[in-house]
């Protein structure tokens, strides 16, 4: 079969991609893996839903397609092109996701034993990472925002005081921006953290697109950071699973950063996840600002349509930026709060999911919009703004006047509002490690009924995802406290993620 090209001469270079292409191009029959041969052997009907194109694509590593351990032509160009682009001094692909490179980071960054000081609030992988370098947590909890029952950003003096207590910190991880597109003040942070000789390390999942237009927040390059770690499939073009880590000064040692990608990258890398990277690059590179308007479009399309509906709180930059250790707001994260209705999240997450709309995020008491360049045709965005509205108004509180005879549903009524206020004032229990991670990670576990956790050492990671935070983790104790948040959450609904037993009827714990 004769494959057409579309590489076109008037766009910027993809240098991956092209050699995708030319390797195509030469019908090279493949005696070698994957066993699926270009797709012949896939079953359907994926081998239909993915095209013959796209499993062609699905190569091994061929000599003229380089090597992502040891990269010396197209794959080290591209990445080259991402760190000229971003501003660093070095990028590396993961395909592993952000997880992967926050993993890489804080070995790169790390010897065994050392400090690092990490936001309570950090993502589960954050985790992984502190065990793979059997690093010691010092953490830090960001300031709580009551008004929106979310967490925003650990603050520059909190910084200083962890420094004053731990003189001995080797490394500062932030999480910028945050779920909710909440910046934290990075390049105060970046100072601090120098002035100590030690690293800022961003975990940058959600700001693959900063940098690029003046009404976004910086990026962590922009702003000071040793290493950063972004998600380019969650906001640009790449496929899910696509990351890329940056380097950038003196403090980190390039090579050892090359070492440990490479210890933590299958050797058997897929070339649609790299090659998706270049893409995603290059698209930034010919036409970000335009991409970042046409996101802010969309974001501001959603924003008027939710402002118009009575009682409905949305989240603008004048409500946080500025406090809560939050220097600015990323709009297009577009987040509505639905405490004044007595409404959760959860339920309208679920109504909206209903009428064919899914959302980022939901909570006790919010909802995350997740608005990017590609929601931008107007007149189709236009119709899914109105559908999420009409959907939103039908959840304002009302109160049938049948219902109101019956004493009996009224009660359940109110009983259901007092849980909901309950879980949406409930801010996350403060924990205490008893143990190391990496000790506790290695130890026998056994498990036990959640009610009665209480004082145990936790064996794993409790989270509600999304975001994956974990309330609790390994090497800490459970607390009256955990226990009854934990109770709290999955009344309202939320998924667990962590445990072996997600229903969390059991939790497993160490074998003290």
């Amino acid at each position: 079969m004769n494959f057409k090209g579309f590489i076109r001469e008037d766009v910027v270079k993809q240098p991956l991609v092209e050699a995708m292409e030319r390797y195509l191009q030469e019908q090279v029959y493949p005696l070698h893996t994957p066993g699926h041969k270009g797709g012949r052997g896939m079953a359907d009907p994926l081998r239909s839903l993915l095209g013959s194109t796209a499993l062609r694509l699905d190569v091994s590593l061929m000599s003229e397609l380089d090597d992502i351990h040891a990269p010396s032509g197209c794959i080290k160009v591209a990445q080259e092109e991402a760190a000229k682009l971003y501003g660093s001094d070095a990028c590396f692909y993961s395909v592993n996701g952000t997880t992967g490179a926050i993993h890489a980071m804080l070995m790169t960054a790390l010897q065994p034993g050392d400090k690092v000081l990490v936001p309570r609030n950090a993502h589960r992988s954050v985790m992984g990472g502190l065990i793979l370098a059997d690093a010691v947590p010092v953490y830090v909890q960001p300031a709580y925002i009551k008004e929106f029952g979310m967490q925003g950003q650990v603050t520059p003096e909190q910084v200083k005081e962890a420094f004053t207590a731990h003189p001995d910190i080797r490394a500062v991880l932030l999480t910028s921006p945050n779920y909710f597109g909440m910046a934290a003040e990075v390049k105060q942070i970046a100072g601090i953290t120098h002035a100590h000789n030690a690293v800022l390390l961003v975990d940058e999942a959600h700001g693959p697109h900063l940098g690029f237009h003046d009404k976004f927040p910086p990026s962590a390059m922009q702003c000071g950071a040793d290493m950063a770690a972004q998600s380019t499939h969650k906001i640009l073009g790449a496929l899910t699973q696509s990351s890329l880590l940056h380097v950038k000064g003196t403090r980190i040692d390039l090579r050892h950063a090359a070492d440990v990608m490479s210890l933590l990258t299958t050797t058997s890398p897929n070339y649609l996840l790299m090659g998706s990277l270049d893409a995603a690059r290059a698209q930034l590179a010919e036409r970000g600002p335009a991409m970042l308007e046409d996101a802010l479009r969309a974001a501001g399309l959603l924003r008027l349509g939710l402002e118009k509906i009575p009682g409905l709180r949305v989240i603008r930059p004048e409500d946080v930026a500025g406090r809560y250790g939050i220097s600015a707001l990323d709009i297009t994260k577009v987040t509505i709060n639905l405490k004044e209705w007595g409404v959760s999240g959860v339920a309208a997450g679920e109504a909206l999911r209903k009428e064919k709309v899914a959302v980022e995020l939901v909570d006790p008491q919010n909802v995350l919009f997740l608005v990017t360049y590609a929601d931008w045709a107007p007149v189709q965005w236009q119709d899914t703004v109105n559908r999420i509205c009409r959907t939103l108004q039908k959840l304002r509180p009302s109160l049938n006047p049948l219902e109101a005879r019956s004493v009996e549903r009224v009660r359940a009524l109110e009983n259901e509002a007092a849980e909901r206020e309950k879980a949406q004032q409930a801010e996350i229990p403060v924990t205490e490690a008893a143990l190391p991670m990496r000790t506790v990670f290695y130890g026998k576990k056994k498990a036990v009924p959640l009610s009665g956790a209480a004082g145990l050492i936790c064996a794993e990671p409790v989270s509600f995802y999304p975001p994956g935070i974990p309330v609790i983790l390994p090497g800490e104790r459970f607390t009256d406290k955990i226990i009854e948040w934990c109770c709290l959450m999955k009344q309202q609904g939320l998924p667990v993620s962590g445990p072996a037993d997600t229903s969390l009827q059991t939790v497993r714990v160490l074998e003290e």
